[in-house]
């Protein structure tokens, strides 16, 4: 062993035989240089671990998930399912009747031109009209339709997506809110205990067929499938059905309450009041829509 004040080379002991200089700690700190050396040079590399999702991004999945799971079993059992709702299912009722107000608009974005034609061709099959038709007129105006459709107006009338979706979106939620406040109102009045949550989770669970529907709906509309507009309907007047269905769905407490048919008819009230006004703001949209094709010259050139 080397001295490290003097550089003698020793056999051994505890002393150098030079210097008197002590061995024991030379030794010490050697064999803890070595032994770190060791540890670092056999120590395996810590693998690298992938960063955890977001909490967010795990909880979309989980309710994700969990919605489509509620969603199908709505649509295999609609009834076991909806008696079976409870406060638990509220978030998933939620978005049904969220995803009910927003396919509206959008199938009436993505579609209006084939609901336009539709309505047109209807006129022309009014016999007061009909009679007075050349064949050529017929002709002329199947070209016409032929031409609309191969044509995005969207862009040449600028009608906004944004602007029109989500609004009558919000405005169509809103319109379904008020239903779904006045039949727990009704509900009540007959006598039936059961919590807002809980009422809401039973009557968002039975709406999941119409809300079927209109996404059905929605993808012919995309498609370009004329019969696109019989789903919206089917859809639209499915809420009549939703509302006694889910009134006769809870156990009424006494017969004292307000019997179950006056109920429902004062919801189905309700229930026009509430389509009126969303008819109405439909009506209007469309007046603007119309406005706007007279109004463009592109348009013009087409014809």
């Amino acid at each position: 062993m080397n001295c490290s004040n003097c550089g003698h080379l020793n056999d051994g002991g505890k002393f150098c035989v030079k210097c008197g200089h002590k061995l024991q700690e030379e030794a010490a700190v050697s064999q803890t240089a070595a032994a770190s050396e060791y540890q670092s040079q056999s120590q395996p590399q810590t693998a690298y671990v992938p960063q955890q999702p977001n909490q967010r991004v795990r909880q979309a999945k989980k309710v994700s998930k969990s919605f489509f799971s509620y969603f199908t079993e709505g649509i295999k059992n609609p009834t076991a399912t909806a008696h079976a709702a409870g406060e638990s299912q509220f978030v998933n009722a939620l978005i049904t009747v969220i995803l009910y107000a927003l396919s509206i608009p959008i199938m009436l974005y993505v579609g209006w031109k084939l609901l336009l034609i539709q309505f047109v061709r209807s006129m022309f099959k009014l016999p007061i009209i009909s009679e007075e038709l050349a064949p050529s007129d017929m002709e002329d105006f199947n070209t016409g339709t032929d031409l609309i459709k191969a044509t995005d107006i969207n862009s040449i009338i600028h009608f906004n997506f944004t602007d029109f979706v989500f609004k009558q979106g919000i405005f169509i939620f809103i319109g379904l809110a008020v239903i779904i406040g006045a039949t727990y109102v009704a509900a009540k009045f007959g006598k039936v205990d059961v919590s807002f949550k809980e009422f809401f989770s039973r009557f968002g669970t039975f709406m999941i067929i119409p809300t079927a529907l209109l996404l059905i709906g929605l993808v012919l509309a995309f498609l370009h499938v004329e019969y696109f507009s019989y789903f919206m309907n089917f859809g639209l007047l499915s809420i009549f059905l939703v509302v006694p269905f889910t009134i006769a769905s809870f156990k009424q407490n006494g017969t004292n309450g307000l019997d179950r048919i006056y109920s429902t008819l004062i919801v189905y009230v309700v229930i026009t009041i509430v389509l009126t006004f969303i008819a109405n703001g439909l009506r209007e949209e469309a007046k603007t829509i119309i406005t706007r094709m007279g109004n463009s010259s592109e348009l013009n050139d087409l014809f």
